[in-house]
């Protein structure tokens, strides 16, 4: 066997034998919050980003399937060519409307957003700072790209400071401060207000990815700068249609026109990626109809939020402050993590552990994630598991 191949199967062995394998399972249901795997039935989902429950509504699978009968199951194409139809400007121009920006262009997923946004609007002239947090995809986005970087610590506006002050002595022509809008491990939302007047002063644009953030937080469920009221104080959006969305596939960087306009020619994800399929268009539309129209959802997601984080801190679980349903329940060895998981299983509850490298080693967790569509019985049962697994747990 080549020596590639023995170096490969010893490093998937390593990761078994430190027990943080990561295993697969199948759902054999549609996604809700109650499913069935193809290991055992009725489970209550806690891991999901269906944050409203949209994922299986039945207006939005009727307008998937409107669309494949009017517009078909794809284009074979990439936009530029033959790949653009009706739809897809429309959905655009209520993306548009719905986050109150100039412009909106779609990607096949926000990762590849992240990826092509870079290196199309920044050179090796300007300088990007980012937080410490920020997703792997805008990590895997600057990497693209030539400019001066600079990290600041999680939310850390004093740190973020000086390094506005570092790439200004450098003379960088564009400063660019990324950073996740909601943080996906912790919940935990970015502190807008001061990153934008930070900007200001340093003449820097601001860049926020939003995927946790639209469809969850704010008063109209616009996402973190509307929770912040700085909507109009950012210069670029991205996002994704996979999460509160209606959790398919697809994502949208939405901005400032002059920068949609460039990415329009240059972006090489959006030019050299297939467009996005009618079916994701169609419901998509039917999804901002729905959140715009539906206050209802906001309303349970916010309750059932509360009342599973007030009752994960009752039985003595720490977690993560905060009003975002995405709750970590904190264990901070990988090992306990990944066994508590496993236990909440067998009490009919589905829940992942996250260990490094998706997060920082010694800060192992269980997150779990809220949906206005969870019933406060099967909150109260996932309530029930976690006190039963932390009381085994302490013997």
């Amino acid at each position: 066997m080549k020596t590639a191949y023995n170096h490969w199967m010893q490093t998937a062995e390593d990761i078994r034998a430190s027990g943080l394998w990561k295993t697969e399972r199948v759902i054999t249901t549609p996604q809700s919050p109650l499913i069935d795997t193809d290991k055992q039935p009725g489970l209550i989902n806690m891991c999901a980003n269906n944050y409203l429950g949209l994922a299986d509504h039945p207006e939005v699978k009727a307008a998937a399937k409107a669309g494949i009968d009017r517009w078909g199951y794809g284009l074979s194409s990439v936009r530029f060519i033959c790949g653009t139809q009706e739809l897809h400007k429309e959905l655009e121009a209520k993306l548009s409307e719905f986050l109150q920006t100039d412009d909106t262009i779609l990607y096949s997923s926000c990762y590849d957003a992240n990826g092509g946004l870079f290196e199309t609007i920044l050179s090796a002239e300007d300088a990007i700072i980012s937080d410490e947090l920020n997703h792997a995809s805008i990590i895997d986005g600057v990497r693209l790209c030539k400019t001066a970087r600079f990290r600041y610590k999680n939310n850390n506006m004093a740190e973020l400071e000086k390094c506005l002050q570092e790439a200004q002595a450098q003379n960088a022509r564009i400063k660019a401060i990324v950073t996740d809008g909601v943080f996906s491990m912790d919940g935990t939302i970015a502190n807008l207000p001061v990153i934008c007047d930070l900007a200001e002063r340093y003449d820097a644009i601001v860049i926020v990815d939003d995927s946790h953030g639209v469809g969850v937080i704010g008063a109209g469920l616009r996402g973190t700068a509307e929770y912040h009221d700085c909507i109009n104080r950012v210069d670029v959006f991205t996002g994704t249609l996979g999460k509160a969305l209606g959790g398919s596939s697809g994502g949208y960087t939405s901005g400032r026109k002059a920068i949609i306009d460039l990415l329009r020619q240059k972006s090489r994800t959006y030019l050299f990626s297939n467009t996005l399929s009618p079916i994701i268009a169609s419901g998509s539309l039917k999804v901002l109809e729905l959140i715009t129209h539906s206050p209802e959802l906001k309303i349970r997601l916010d309750e059932n939020t509360a009342y599973f984080r007030n009752g994960i801190k009752s039985i003595g679980l720490e977690i993560k402050e905060g009003v975002h349903p995405i709750v970590p329940v904190m264990c901070y060895d990988e090992r306990k993590a990944a066994l508590m998981a496993e236990k909440l299983l067998v009490y009919g509850v589905y829940a992942v552990g996250f260990f490094f490298p998706v997060v920082p080693k010694g800060q192992a967790r269980v997150r779990c994630q809220v949906s206005a569509a969870h019933t406060r019985a099967q909150l109260d049962t996932a309530i029930a598991a976690f006190a039963k697994i932390n009381e085994e747990m302490a013997e």
